[in-house]
């Protein structure tokens, strides 16, 4: 149930070390070496294809989602026709790489991947979408991350399934429409905002994936572990879900190490002491907060005065750059109720006071 932003080999990865916006991002790589990052880590990739459902039947959590997925493919499926495009959302880590691949296996065809930052030139989004076969899947994961240009070409071809192409230069130059096979394009992306209105608006099916239920979060630990051959207690189960942070990813990360520990310094069997004298080797507490969430949080208490504190003082104060803070640290914090964005800054919660041992100072709520 891995997410999304790990792409199989040989199948267009983006470029390592670049940002959202494309640029160079010198933290990009320490970020995904947080062990609860929902980004990819250089070593998720060789678990992935192995932990990831094949089927709807089979892929836990996001129960709005499949159950609407199931009636869209069931409904393609039986007009012999490609389903509508699709384009998934959410946080990093949530599944929506795996989903893509249970659709295509669902609709019985092949799915064709890449990644926005990897289609440079027109020329090579073309030659993918003229080799698709038909209701073949092409799955774009980064979507928001598409050049201008590009979209231009993905416009009538989601639309029409043609491709415009200009042939010769000046005044001889003349448009020749290319027709393609009816397929599903599946655009992954972790930020919506960034997608364009006329794109957007050309995928019938849009859907966004939410963090998971401890409950769903330990039954996929239980499968995964199931695949992984790791011998583990429904105590232990519970305190590798609850630390989770409601992402699989994450939780198919923890329970990794879980395993090394048990195998390591117990003998074999995870239960539930040995879990958390893992977890708490990891530094990864009950929260499921690592080192750089409670730095963060401590430096709006300690620095600011629980806030509010603007984005950019706080990226500066904790030495780390503000797509980190907005994509990566903040949507947790501010889900689990420890964090406040409002229109002048960060806010620490009284649930973040709390958490420290410490008292919450009372909001003067008058108006000056």
């Amino acid at each position: 149930m891995n997410d999304p932003s790990t792409l199989p080999q040989g199948q267009g990865r983006p470029e390592p070390g670049r940002g959202a916006t494309g640029s160079e991002s010198p933290r990009a790589e320490s970020r995904g070496e947080r062990l609860v990052a929902g980004v990819s880590a250089p070593d998720d990739a060789q678990f992935d294809a192995g932990l990831r459902p094949r089927s709807l039947e089979e892929y836990i959590g996001q129960d709005r989602v499949r159950d609407n997925l199931q009636v869209s493919v069931a409904a393609a499926r039986g007009r012999s026709e490609a389903l509508d495009h699709v384009l998934l959302y959410g946080p990093p880590g949530l599944g929506k790489t795996t989903l893509a691949y249970v659709i295509g296996n669902e609709l019985g065809v092949s799915v064709r991947a890449t990644a926005g930052p990897v289609i440079e030139k027109p020329g090579d989004l073309a030659a993918m979408l003229t080799n698709l076969q038909p209701h073949e899947v092409l799955f774009i994961d980064e979507i928001h991350r598409l050049a201008p240009v590009i979209e231009e070409i993905l416009y009538p071809a989601m639309e029409d399934y043609e491709l415009d192409i200009l042939i010769g230069q000046g005044p001889s130059a003349r448009s020749v429409k290319v027709p393609l096979q009816r397929f599903t394009l599946i655009g992954a992306t972790t930020r919506a905002g960034l997608l364009t209105s006329p794109l957007r608006a050309r995928f019938g099916i849009v859907h966004r994936l939410d963090f998971y239920t401890d409950g769903d979060i330990a039954e996929i630990v239980r499968r995964s572990a199931r695949i992984l051959g790791v011998a583990i207690d429904e105590e232990a189960t519970a305190e590798v879900a609850r630390r989770s942070r409601g992402t699989p990813r994450i939780a198919n990360r923890l329970l990794r190490r879980v395993r090394d520990y048990a195998q390591v310094r117990a003998d074999g069997h995870v239960t539930g002491d040995v879990a958390r004298a893992a977890l708490s080797l990891l530094e990864v507490d009950d929260r499921g907060f690592d080192e750089v969430d409670r730095k963060l949080l401590r430096t709006i208490i300690e620095k600011f005065g629980g806030g509010p504190v603007g984005v950019n003082s706080l990226a500066a104060a904790i030495n780390e750059e503000r797509d980190a803070i907005e994509d990566i640290y903040e949507p947790f914090l501010i889900q689990a109720g420890f964090l406040d964005r409002t229109p002048r800054g960060r806010v620490a919660t009284p649930r973040a006071y709390e958490y420290f041992g410490l008292t919450a100072p009372g909001r003067d709520s008058r108006l000056w």
